[in-house]
């Protein structure tokens, strides 16, 4: 271990020197409190090290020592449910040992030492494994089975010894022939991407329920996605819906540097969801991660790392893993400040020069991947990010990096969010690199003219906008009977398709073929329509139909009954149109 003393104290920024036998990277322990802190920059025997926790009170002359280790996560079973801070400490453990406030320099395992689990062998005595093997598995919460993984790093070998029983995370639940001994438990540095065999392409949609998202702009399983927006404009709750209804096993929510109110609000709010895919509390697939603004700043960098690690870890399970960062801005404003104390050049608007090369690392670790091991087992980890910019203003550095990095762009309207439309999300600004790819499965699995419908619908809304700006300039009379129909059907399709409320129990979540059967049902009210009136139909009367309230109202239908409710609403079109037609040719 290397040992020195500190000649600078900037804020979470601490010099040391004598510390020529320490690593980049390596954790530290500073002063006799035994602060957290890691080794971000070295000049000789120098060492820039960011200290994790209050810097207060330190000064030159006191003791850093190096741990000769990088910071590394441990994983194994009591992940699921726990919270911590950015650092994998276990933030309830802590207020059970200390109260309400976080001390500094407090030591508590992230995984319960004392807590016993029953582990049930998947393989024998005798059995060769490889690392990314399973030898077995434990049931960590009602809905959630933990897998036990032979370690990336391990050479493989023979099983020597295995047994069935009830275990603690760092007790040997099987022996090798070449004597490595392997627990419940492993570690693994947060900087590091964990291995896998190879990556997929990502070609299978991440369902969501949400229309806006799974019909205009799709997110691959494996995919990255941003969600940039001023304040107010629903990122939160947008991420908190991901969260509920998208199709994934695990959640990992990172809370990095957002106000503590919001994170108590997800504290206070996950235990209390039900999942609608098991019928349990959300926590019992969920790990949490908060690190709320008025923690040090340098753990907010800590913090986006520690949550992709655990989600790579479920991932190599073989599980969908959605992770939520929330919000990659904070994450940047503290890169920011770290850069200003190390003196570097500042790049634009004060962030480092490096600021894209992160986040683009930081996304890069997203992936539909084969895991490591002999099963060829597939796990997915999708990451969905949002972007906090100044006054909503997606030109500055962070949101411009995010952007070429990501391929689903999920823009975050104000003024969308003032209307009470949500998810406010822009139809016009966002876009999904992956919605060529997905509507092919959409076309297999859904319906064959998903794609067709999807382009029809873009069609018209992007006509509207084009049509409205002569609206305010001369009034909708000076419109021809076409393109005011144009404008009903594209108020239809924001009004009763995109729209969706997130507090009603049945439109919260719309099963694929449900909006299927709504994209059906809007754009047949227009191209019918446009028929009828070609014929001679009034606009007036193909406006007033009866059957455009039936249309609005089918996304509170209940999934049971849209067979019949869709069946019955189409028959009314066909015959509402021909009678306002027949009106016409009698008059």
């Amino acid at each position: 271990m290397s040992k020195g003393t500190i000649t600078k104290v900037s804020g979470p920024l601490v010099i040391a020197d004598g510390m020529r036998d320490a690593n980049m990277y390596d954790v530290v322990r500073v002063s006799d409190e035994r602060l957290i802190g890691e080794i971000i920059e070295m000049h000789e025997d120098r060492a820039s090290i960011q200290v994790y926790e209050e810097t207060s009170g330190l000064g030159t002359g006191t003791a850093v020592e190096s741990t000769g280790e990088p910071l590394s996560v441990e994983l194994g079973p009591g992940l699921i449910t726990t919270i911590y801070d950015g650092i994998q400490r276990p933030l309830e453990s802590i207020m059970a040992q200390t109260g309400n406030n976080l001390k500094r320099g407090i030591e508590v395992p992230s995984l319960n030492r004392e807590k016993k689990w029953h582990f049930v062998p998947k393989v024998a005595e005798g059995d060769t494994v490889v690392p990314g093997d399973i030898i077995g598995t434990v049931q960590e919460t009602e809905v959630v089975e933990h897998r036990i993984m032979v370690p990336p790093r391990s050479k493989g070998g023979v099983i020597k010894s295995i047994k069935e029983g009830d275990f603690t995370v760092t007790e040997t639940v099987a022996v090798l022939d070449n004597g490595e001994e392997i627990q419940l438990m492993q570690k693994w540095p947060v900087r590091v991407g964990r291995p896998y065999a190879r990556k997929l392409d990502p070609t299978i949609p991440l369902v969501t329920g949400q229309r806006v998202v799974d019909a205009l702009f799709p997110l691959a399983k494996g995919g990255c996605a941003a969600i940039p927006g001023p304040f107010g404009s629903g990122k939160t709750v947008t991420q908190h819906q991901l969260a509920k209804w998208a199709d994934a096993e695990i959640v990992v929510y990172i809370g990095c540097g957002e106000r503590g109110n919001e994170m108590t609000d997800v504290l206070l709010e996950f235990p209390e969801l039900i999942d609608p895919h098991t019928g349990k509390s959300l926590m019992e697939r969920t790990v949490l991660i908060a690190n709320t603004s008025d923690m040090p700043v340098a753990a907010r960098e800590a913090s986006v790392y520690t949550g992709i690690t655990i989600a790579e870890y479920f991932r190599d399970m073989g599980y969908s893993v959605a992770l939520m960062a929330d919000s990659t801005s904070r994450w940047a404003e503290a890169l920011r400040e770290m850069s200003g104390r190390l003196e570097e050049m500042p790049g634009e608007e004060g962030y480092p020069a490096y600021l894209g090369s992160r986040i683009a690392q930081f996304y890069e670790r997203a992936g539909r991947v084969i895991s490591l091991g002999s099963d060829e087992r597939e796990g997915a980890l999708s990451a969905i990010g949002a972007v906090s910019p100044p006054g909503g203003d997606i030109s500055e550095p962070v949101s411009q990096a995010t952007l070429r990095i990501v391929k689903v762009y999920w823009g975050l309207d104000a003024a969308l969010a003032y209307k009470r439309h949500f998810p406010a999300i822009n139809w016009l600004t966002s876009y999904s690199l992956y919605a060529d790819k997905l509507g092919k499965w959409f076309n297999a699995e859904v319906a064959e003219d998903w794609t067709a419908l999807r382009t029809k619908m873009m069609t018209l809304l992007s006509e509207e906008a084009e049509l409205d700006e002569i609206v305010k300039m001369v009034g909708m009379d000076a419109l021809s009977d076409p393109d005011r129909l144009k404008m009903e059907a594209a108020r239809s399709i924001r009004e009763d398709f995109l729209h969706q409320v997130a507090f009603d129990p049945v439109d919260t979540y719309s099963s694929p073929k449900k909006m299927h059967y709504m994209m059906t049902l809007v754009v047949n009210f227009y191209e019918r329509s446009a028929d009828a009136l070609s014929k001679g139909a009034s606009i007036k009367d193909i406006i007033d139909l009866p059957v455009r309230e039936a249309i609005g109202r089918f996304k509170y239908i209940k999934e049971e009954e849209i067979d019949a409710e869709f069946e019955k609403i189409d028959a009314r079109l066909n015959s509402e149109l021909a009678d306002a037609l027949n009106k016409e040719e009698d008059y």
